[in-house]
């Protein structure tokens, strides 16, 4: 599984992997700002979104497996890593197997713990869809509209779209595979998983995906775990808060948090 990623900068290698319906291109103005203060920043496409090839297999070890064929083909022997939501799981999973590989760890708005699936309503209203009749962008904002009234969610879900080369709009993300496999996203982190390396947890304090009830299961897994939040943003906090979600991280990754 070769994965598509955006390499920008010179220096130590950092990657950043994306979340659900997620892609690359989410993280580049970001990836800019770390290549300024001296990383090489991979932005990579997670299997099965983005530009990535699509494959029937779906999992947290798929794409941790994925990440490791990826530093080997890039010759990276480490790096830091920056995961928002299902790409913190993977960047979890990733630490916890193959530490020696990992700097630093950087989990956004996500923990080691099972989560209820709300992503189905979603999956629905894009399965609607129908691009035999929509033909362009805002054309498909409309038709989710129905069933999505957040407009930043739409947005967000809506970056996936292209033409493909039959001059017909598809989404990016492999919509099949993920509805098949959508209970696998909220799984938890093994019960024996632990990494001993520098963490840092951020949360927006407008979501409820890390409380500080969870705290104590983040140090259980992740002993040196350091835990931040940006109180005025929700999930996508590296977006809501982009200035000091960028200052807070590049501080850790600096060694000055």
């Amino acid at each position: 599984m070769k994965l598509f990623s955006r390499i920008t900068g010179e220096g130590r290698p950092l990657i950043i992997l994306h979340g659900l319906f997620g892609m690359s291109d989410n993280w580049l103005t970001h990836a800019k700002k770390y290549a300024a203060i001296g990383f090489q920043v991979h932005v990579l496409d997670q299997r099965n979104h983005g530009q990535s090839p699509h494959s029937d297999t779906f999992s947290y070890q798929a794409m941790a497996d994925d990440l490791v064929e990826y530093m080997n083909e890039h010759q990276l022997k480490e790096a830091s890593i920056i995961g928002h939501s299902m790409g913190g799981k993977v960047a979890m999973l990733f630490a916890c197997q193959h530490p020696e590989m990992v700097t630093k760890l950087i989990i956004v708005d996500i923990a080691p713990k099972a989560y209820p699936i709300h992503h189905q309503p979603f999956i629905d209203a894009l399965k609607k869809l129908d691009f035999t009749t929509i033909k362009s962008r805002s054309q498909a904002d409309e038709a989710l509209k129905k069933d999505i009234s957040n407009f930043a969610i739409r947005q967000f879900l809506l970056k996936s779209l292209y033409w493909q080369e039959n001059g017909t709009l598809a989404l990016r993300f492999n919509l099949p595979v993920i509805e098949a496999n959508l209970a696998m996203v909220g799984e938890a982190l093994f019960d024996e998983a632990e990494y001993l390396g520098e963490t840092l947890f951020i949360n927006g304090g407008e979501s409820n995906y890390i409380t500080p009830a969870d705290e104590p299961l983040l140090l259980v897994h992740f002993p040196l775990a350091h835990c931040h939040t940006i109180p005025q943003a929700g999930h996508w906090v590296h977006a809501e808060a982009a200035e000091e979600f960028t200052e807070v991280t590049s501080s850790f990754l600096l060694g000055l948090y």
